[in-house]
C-alpha cells in the first residue's frame, strides 16, 4: 500500500524485491523490451547479412573438398564468436551507473546476470536459426543424418549456438569489467584476433604455444563443426589444382634401357597392362606383303634399289607377282602373331639386350605425358589418397566422443564466464565514481 502521500513504504519495496527469482524475472522482462523498443532485434539481420556473405563467398566448395571445407568451417565458427561477441559486449558497462545504485537498493547481482543470461541464451538460438536458415539459402547445406540427431542440421546447430552463447558471456564478462562502453569496443577487436589465431585450424602457430588454444572458444568450435562434416574423409584436391599448373611443364632426363624395359613389364599399372595387349605383329601372305612393298610409301627408296643393271627391286617384285604360276606360293602365310607384351619379354629375355640393359636413354616428355604414361587416373587417385592421408587430424575425428568432448569444452567456457561475470560485478560499490 502507499501512504496518504502516495510514497510506496520501504518494506513493500523490500518483500516486492526481496526474491532472487523474482528479481530474475524483472530484469528479464526489461531485456525484452529493450530488444523490441531499443532496437536490440537489429543484431539478427546483421547476422543473415554475415552468414550469408560468407555462404556465398565460400559455399562453392563446402563439403566438396578438403581445405575449402576447412575455411568454410573455420569462417562460420568466426561468423558465431563474432554475433556473440557483439551481443554484450556493452550491455552491462553501458548501464554501470543504473546498476550500481539498484544493487544499493538491494539488487542481487547474480539475478542480475542470471537474467542477462537468460536474454542472450534466447537471443544466441534466434541468432543460430537465422544463420543456419541464410547459409543454407545460399548453397551452404548441411543436409544428411547427424550423430545425435535424425538432421545433420540440428546437430550442427547445436554446435553453432555454443559457440555464439560462450561468446556472448565472454563478452558478458569483460563488459563487467570495463566502465564504457569506449573501452569496451576498444578491447573487443584483441579479443575477437585471439580467438581466430589460436582456433588451430586455419593458421600455423608455434608448437611450444598451442596449449593456448585450449583457452580459446574457436579452438573446440571449430573441432566439433569439423568432426560433424567429416573432414577428415574429404578428398584433398589441391593437388589436382597443382598437377595442371605443371601438367605442360618439359621434363628430361636419361633413363636406362632395363629401366624402360621393367617400366614396360608392370603388368599391374592399367595403362602398361592395355598396352601390353595390343597386337603388334600378325601373319601375312607373301602377296600380302608384295602388295605392301609396291604401294606404301615408306618403301620407295627399297623399290628403287637395283639388283641387277637393268631391274629394280620394285620391278622384279612386281614381274613375280603377276605370274600365275606362282599363286599358289604367294598366298603362303609367313610371319608370327604377337602382342606388345610378348614383344616386350622377348627382348628383356634376349642376351645381347640384357648387355646394354645399362645404356642410356634421353627422354624428354611433359609431365601430362609422364602421368598419363603411367595411368592418369590411377595416378591421382593415389596422389589424393596420399594427400589426404597426409591432412588427417585425430582432433577433427568423425566420433560421439570427440564431438561431445568439444561441446563439454565450451560449456565450461559458458560456466567460468558466468562465474567470473557475477564475481566481478559483486566489486561494483568499489567504484571511485
Amino acid at each position: 500500500m502507499a501512504d496518504k502521500n502516495g510514497n510506496t513504504s520501504a518494506r513493500q519495496l523490500e518483500v516486492r524485491h526481496r526474491s532472487r527469482f523474482g528479481q530474475i524475472g524483472i530484469y528479464f522482462g526489461k531485456f525484452i523490451r529493450m530488444f523490441v523498443y531499443q532496437s536490440d532485434w537489429k543484431v539478427l539481420p546483421m547476422a543473415a547479412l554475415i552468414a550469408g556473405l560468407v555462404g556465398f563467398a565460400l559455399g562453392r566448395e563446402f563439403r566438396i573438398n578438403m581445405e575449402g571445407t576447412l575455411t568454410a568451417t573455420f569462417a562460420v565458427v568466426c561468423v558465431c564468436i563474432w554475433n556473440g561477441s557483439f551481443n554484450s559486449i556493452q550491455v552491462v558497462c553501458r548501464e554501470r551507473g543504473v546498476v550500481k545504485r539498484e544493487h544499493r537498493s538491494g539488487m542481487y547481482i547474480s539475478s542480475y546476470i542470471l537474467s542477462h543470461m537468460m536474454y542472450q541464451l534466447l537471443l544466441c538460438i534466434l541468432q543460430t536459426v537465422v544463420t543456419l536458415i541464410v547459409l543454407h539459402l545460399v548453397g551452404m547445406k548441411f543436409t544428411g543424418s547427424g550423430m545425435f540427431t535424425p538432421w545433420m542440421v540440428v546437430d550442427v546447430g547445436i554446435t553453432l549456438f555454443l559457440i555464439t552463447y560462450a561468446s556472448d558471456l565472454l563478452s558478458l564478462w569483460i563488459s563487467t569489467l570495463v566502465h564504457s562502453t569506449t573501452t569496451a569496443m576498444t578491447i573487443m577487436p584483441f579479443v575477437l584476433i585471439f580467438q581466430l589465431i589460436f582456433s588451430g585450424g586455419v593458421f600455423s602457430i608455434p608448437k611450444i604455444v598451442r596449449p593456448i588454444e585450449m583457452l580459446t572458444i574457436s579452438s573446440p568450435g571449430l573441432k566439433a563443426l569439423a568432426s560433424q562434416v567429416n573432414l577428415n574423409e574429404l578428398p584433398y584436391s589441391a593437388v589436382d589444382k597443382m598437377i595442371r599448373m605443371v601438367d605442360k611443364v618439359e621434363i628430361g632426363g636419361r633413363v636406362t634401357l632395363g629401366q624402360v624395359l621393367d617400366l614396360l613389364q608392370d603388368e599391374e599399372n592399367p595403362t602398361v597392362s592395355d598396352i601390353r595387349s595390343i597386337t603388334v605383329g600378325s601373319r601375312m601372305t607373301l602377296r600380302e606383303i608384295g602388295e605392301d612393298l609396291l604401294n606404301n610409301d615408306s618403301y620407295a627408296d627399297l623399290r628403287s634399289q637395283k639388283l641387277t643393271d637393268s631391274l629394280t627391286v620394285g620391278e622384279v617384285v612386281s614381274s613375280l607377282m603377276q605370274e600365275g604360276v606362282l599363286d599358289e606360293v604367294l598366298d603362303t602365310e609367313v610371319g608370327k602373331t604377337m602382342t606388345f607384351g610378348e614383344a616386350v619379354d622377348y627382348l628383356a629375355a634376349d642376351d645381347t639386350v640384357s648387355q646394354h640393359r645399362d645404356a642410356g636413354l634421353d627422354i624428354h616428355m611433359t609431365v601430362g605425358d609422364a602421368i598419363d604414361l603411367i595411368g592418369r587416373e590411377e595416378t591421382m587417385a593415389n596422389i589424393r589418397k596420399t594427400a589426404s592421408e597426409s591432412m588427417y587430424d585425430p582432433d577433427y575425428e568423425h566420433t560421439d566422443e570427440n564431438i561431445i568432448g568439444n561441446w563439454l569444452h565450451i560449456l565450461l567456457f559458458v560456466l567460468v564466464f558466468a562465474v567470473l561475470s557475477i564475481f566481478t560485478l559483486e566489486f561494483i560499490d568499489k567504484d571511485k565514481r
